[in-house]
């Protein structure tokens, strides 16, 4: 098992920047390809981005790969989000997603997921 809890949610002006870690216990944390995604009201949980077990391979939701950067700390269990330039429709609950399988980037390939961190963006 995996507990996964996300932090650093809240609310932001539109143009400005949030970090959301996700911190992880349990299973060996690198052996996981971890993820994150965002659900909006009205819409299916959507992709945002994926970094593999040792950070060298990331992937983004086109929409967001140029304001968004996924990284992770393998010594501290960790995993973040840093997102720029945020717009009112950036504005959803963010899940962060632990994955066995190789940067994943569809929700059947993640094992494990987090309660989720609501950010809102005011324009």
């Amino acid at each position: 098992q995996v507990q996964l809890v996300e932090s650093g949610g809240g609310l932001v002006q539109a143009g400005g920047s949030l970090r959301l870690s996700c911190a992880a216990s349990g299973r060996t944390f690198s052996a996981f390809s971890m993820g994150w995604f965002r659900l909006t009201p009205g819409k299916e949980r959507e992709f945002v981005a994926a970094i593999s077990w040792s950070g060298g391979s990331t992937y983004y939701a086109d929409s967001m790969k140029d304001r968004f950067t996924i990284s992770r700390d393998n010594a501290k269990n960790t995993v973040y989000l840093q997102m720029n330039s945020l717009k009112p429709e950036d504005t959803a609950v963010y899940y962060c997603a632990a994955s066995l399988g190789r940067v994943p980037r569809r929700i059947p390939e993640y094992d494990y997921w987090g309660q989720g961190t609501q950010v809102t963006v005011s324009s």
